[in-house]
């Protein structure tokens, strides 16, 4: 059972940006980022495969979120600029020893989840 933990979160201002970090117990394949906002349902940010895919961004986080990760480490990161006010939310990082070559973008593809870490963007 694979560990997940993420790092990196705290508060901005409208504009700024984040890395959050997250970085697993042992070699992991599909990882992503997910984000819940009070009152709202978890959703997809975006995943990377073991071997580096990343599919296409949803129109909330495109141009503004990357994803990447080193495997050597077993960490995955997400950089977020131009950062707004509705990105606020608890972010997830999620992994699975599945899916070497692609990444599920539905919560369901992942079995470890990391605790989350507080993201708040405000003036």
């Amino acid at each position: 059972q694979e560990r997940v933990e993420e790092s990196g979160g705290g508060s901005v201002q409208p504009g700024g940006s984040l890395r959050l970090s997250c970085t697993a117990s042992g070699s992991i394949n599909a990882a992503a980022w997910f984000r819940q906002a009070p009152g709202k349902e978890r959703e997809w940010v975006l995943c990377i495969s073991r071997r580096g895919f990343i599919p296409k961004s949803p129109d909330s986080v495109k141009g503004r979120f990357t994803i990447f990760r080193d495997n050597a480490k077993n960490a995955v990161n997400l950089q977020m600029k131009f950062l707004k006010p509705e990105d606020t939310a608890t972010y997830y990082c999620a992994a699975t020893g599945d899916a070497a070559n692609m990444c599920p973008t539905d919560r369901t593809g992942y079995n470890y989840w990391g605790k989350g870490t507080l993201v708040t963007i405000s003036s």
